[in-house]
C-alpha cells in the first residue's frame, strides 16, 4: 500500500470510528488529516481534500481547538490560517477523555446521586430494589471516577501504562 493510500484508509477509517462513538464524521476526518499531516494544513486544502464545505470545515475546525487537539499555525507572510494536530497521543486522548467525561459523564452520575438520595427511604419492595441497583450503579461510577481522575492528574504515561497492565 502506498503511503498517500494508507493516510486516505486512515482518514476514512477514522471517520467512521469516529461515529460510532457519536462524533461527527467530518470533525474525526479533519483531525485524521491533521494527524497525518507533517506540514500545517490549511482551511482551503482540508476542504478540497476531504471535499467538504468551507461551513463545515471551519466547524470541525472549531471543534477540534475547543478540545485543545488542534492548534492555530501562522506561516509568516501568508494570511491563510492553518492548523497543525497535538501529534502526541496520549496527551490529546487524554484531553478528549477529561472534555467527554464532564461532558457525558459528570451528569449522569449527578443524576445517580440524586435518585440514589431520592429513594433512599423507600419501603416497598420494588422501591428498595430499585434503591439497591441505582446505589450499585452509583458506587461503581464514583469508583471509576476516581481511578480516571488520578489518570487524568498524573499527566505522565506511566500511570496510564501502569493501569493497562493492571487491567490486562
Amino acid at each position: 500500500m502506498k503511503l498517500e493510500e494508507a493516510k486516505q484508509q486512515f482518514i476514512d477509517t477514522w471517520g467512521a470510528l469516529g461515529t460510532e462513538w457519536g462524533i461527527n464524521k467530518s470533525v474525526a476526518q479533519v483531525h485524521a488529516l491533521l494527524l497525518s499531516s507533517s506540514n500545517p494544513i490549511s482551511t482551503d486544502e482540508i476542504m478540497e481534500m476531504l471535499v467538504i464545505s468551507r461551513g463545515n470545515a471551519n466547524m470541525s475546525i472549531r471543534q477540534l481547538i475547543d478540545y485543545g487537539i488542534v492548534y492555530k499555525k501562522h506561516i509568516a507572510g501568508d494570511r491563510k490560517e492553518y492548523f497543525v494536530a497535538e501529534k502526541e497521543v496520549l496527551k490529546w486522548a487524554m484531553k478528549i477523555a477529561i472534555m467527554r467525561k464532564k461532558k457525558e459523564l459528570d451528569p449522569v452520575m449527578d443524576i445517580l446521586k440524586e435518585i440514589t438520595v431520592a429513594t433512599e427511604k423507600e419501603t416497598t419492595d420494588d422501591g428498595k430494589e430499585f434503591h439497591n441497583t441505582v446505589k450499585e450503579i452509583q458506587e461503581l461510577t464514583d469508583q471509576l471516577e476516581k481511578i480516571a481522575n488520578k489518570v487524568f492528574a498524573s499527566n505522565r504515561a506511566d500511570l496510564l501504562i501502569k493501569l493497562f497492565k493492571f487491567i490486562i
